[in-house]
Order: C-alpha cells, then sequence, then structure tokens
C-alpha cells in the first residue's frame, strides 16, 4: 500500500481515540479533589475561586480542544496557572532560582464517569528545593499552601 493510500485509509476510519487513563489518584505532595462537577464547571470554578485565595489567573493551558481539532478525542485537561505579583517579589527577593516555579498551577481533570478532579501541587512541597539556600520561602509556601486550599475550597464547594 502506498503512503498515500495508508493515509487516506486512515483518515477514512474516523477519528482517533485516545487511550484511556486513570483518574487522578491521590500521590505524595499533591492535594487531589474528586468532585461531582461536570469538567467546564470545575474550570470555570477553579478560575472563580483565584480570588479567594487571594491569586489570580496568570496562565491556562489544555490539550483538549487543540485535540478536538485534530479529530482526536481525550478527556478534558486544563493547567490553571495561579500567583500574584506579591508573592513574585517576594520570592524574587529570596531566591531567583525559586521564581522558575511561578505561577503555580492547579489541574483540572475530566472523569471517565464525567465528573472532575482538581489537583495541585503543594506550594510548600513546590519550593521545598529552595529552602536551604533561602529558609524564608518555607514561609512563602505555607502561605501559598493556604491560599492554594481556599481556591480549591470554593472551586469545589
Amino acid at each position: 500500500m502506498s503512503i498515500k493510500a495508508g493515509l487516506a485509509a486512515l483518515m477514512l476510519a474516523g477519528p482517533a481515540v485516545a487511550q484511556d487513563v486513570a483518574d487522578m489518584a491521590p500521590r505524595d505532595g499533591w492535594v487531589v479533589i474528586a468532585t461531582d462537577k461536570p469538567f467546564d464547571v470545575l474550570v470555570d470554578d477553579t478560575r472563580a475561586g483565584a480570588s479567594a485565595g487571594g491569586l489570580a489567573v496568570v496562565t491556562m493551558a489544555g490539550p483538549t480542544a487543540a485535540a478536538a481539532n485534530r479529530r482526536i478525542t481525550i478527556p478534558g485537561n486544563r493547567v490553571i496557572g495561579l500567583y500574584n505579583n506579591d508573592y513574585a517579589v517576594r520570592v524574587l527577593r529570596l531566591s531567583t532560582a525559586a521564581m522558575i516555579e511561578a505561577p503555580m498551577r492547579a489541574y483540572v481533570t475530566e472523569n471517565a464517569d464525567g465528573t472532575a478532579t482538581l489537583s495541585y501541587k503543594q506550594p510548600s512541597v513546590i519550593l521545598a528545593p529552595y529552602v536551604a539556600d533561602a529558609p524564608g520561602l518555607a514561609d512563602i509556601g505555607q502561605e501559598l499552601d493556604a491560599a492554594f486550599a481556599k481556591v480549591a475550597d470554593a472551586a469545589t464547594d
């Protein structure tokens, strides 16, 4: 079969479907909150909940729409970067290297049953590798842990 014929056969076969992946599971250093909310609702609620933690949405990315444009169906998946300038300035005063971790991210994933899960790495865990050189980052990590908990509470309420 020629390459053209093979490509035509693939295109006629219909949309590709990505292999199912397991729902998010608890893991060390993460907070994982399963909800009854649909994916799009949890994304919107997480974005709206950012202010509850004194944070702002500064980035958003996800492969779902781009995959759909390629005729590939995958579960909803959105990474939401949360931060604020106060934390940025404070972190930079202590460690230029630690700023690579900003923004810190919330992760909304669609589950096999149509519900969605909100997950995030605890900011104190993210900043831990830099604390030996900048002990004040431990305090900022704890503050950000509390801020992310407020975001999660608002989003999953």
